[in-house]
This record gives C-alpha cells, structure tokens and sequence, in this order.
C-alpha cells in the first residue's frame, strides 16, 4: 500500500498519536546513530593473544614487556589486557629519526651555542 492511499485513512483524531509515535521512533533512531558513531573501536580491550596479532610479536615478548613495564597494560587477576589505542600509541612513541632531522637538530643546538654574546 502507498503511502499517499495510507493518509487518506488517517483521521485527524488518530494524528497526535501517530505523532508521539513517530518522535518515539526517531529517539530510538537517534539514539542509535549516537551510539554508533561514538563507539571508538580502539579502546576496546584485547587479550595478550590479539596483542601479540596485532603488534605482531611472540606472546613470550609481551609477556616480558609487560613484566618489565615496558609496554602498556591492565592486569586483573592473572589476566593480562591491552587496550589497541594505548599499543598504537606505545609502538609510535618508538619511531626514530632520520639522519637529516638528527643533522638538523645538531646544527640547531651549535648554532643556538655557538653565537656570540655580544654584537660585533
């Protein structure tokens, strides 16, 4: 049935209802969508087995990792978890410079001590 042959049949008694009805539905709707798009995949919770996947390291590492505090993780109980936003983090925070930025740093520490202190 058309939507156009379903309004001729509604009366203006059965509009306000119908109304309430539609505004609940578009709360669950909402509420739904909000859900969705705040949901951030990376906090969730990964056991060392996922961990060891995704960082692509042996479970023995992480272990050691772990029991060194070299690497970020929630332990509960005998359990160990990760979550994959602070493991991202933890792998980037690894990341070296190149030679050119290592010279360029070089040359801006002598350049910022080697400049005379008074005019001449």
């Amino acid at each position: 049935m058309s939507i156009e042959m379903e309004m001729e049949r509604i009366t203006l008694e059965q509009l306000p209802e119908m109304m309430v009805d539609v505004c609940h539905k578009l709360d669950r709707i909402e509420k739904a969508i909000a859900s969705i798009t705040n949901a951030e995949p990376e906090e969730e919770l990964i056991t060392i087995s996922e961990a060891s996947k995704f960082l692509k390291l042996a479970q023995s590492t992480i272990y050691g990792k772990a029991c060194k505090r070299e690497i970020p993780v929630i332990k509960k109980g005998k359990r160990l978890y990760f979550e994959k936003k602070e493991l991202l983090k933890w792998v980037k925070s690894g990341n070296r410079e190149t030679s050119s930025e290592l010279f360029d740093k070089a040359s801006d520490y002598i350049n910022k001590f080697s400049k005379p202190k008074y005019g001449r």
